[in-house]
């Protein structure tokens, strides 16, 4: 994702996150197959769209994601964010 495109748009952010977000929960926990669908280019652009997406619209995306995948929005929160949880 290139940030200086003038032709980025706000919903390429929110799809740049929410598609990371889904293939976290698939490589985690749907599993149904062993090829994971998360790449670093995913990763890379979800980190840089998060600099610019208010927290309101990442939790929305997670708490929306959590709950069509049936997945426990704190156990989301530890697949996503797993540095955040570790203890020193």
């Amino acid at each position: 994702m290139d940030l200086n495109d003038p032709e980025l748009e706000f919903s390429d952010l929110v799809f740049a996150y929410q598609t990371w977000v889904m293939a976290i929960i698939n490589d985690e926990k749907l599993q149904e197959t062993d090829e994971k669908l998360l790449t670093e280019e995913m990763t890379e652009d979800a980190f840089k769209a998060m600099r610019f997406l208010p927290a309101e619209v990442t939790s929305a995306i997670e708490t929306s994601l959590a709950r069509v995948y049936n997945v426990d929005a704190d156990e989301l929160a530890l697949l996503l964010f797993p540095e955040d949880t570790e203890e020193d």
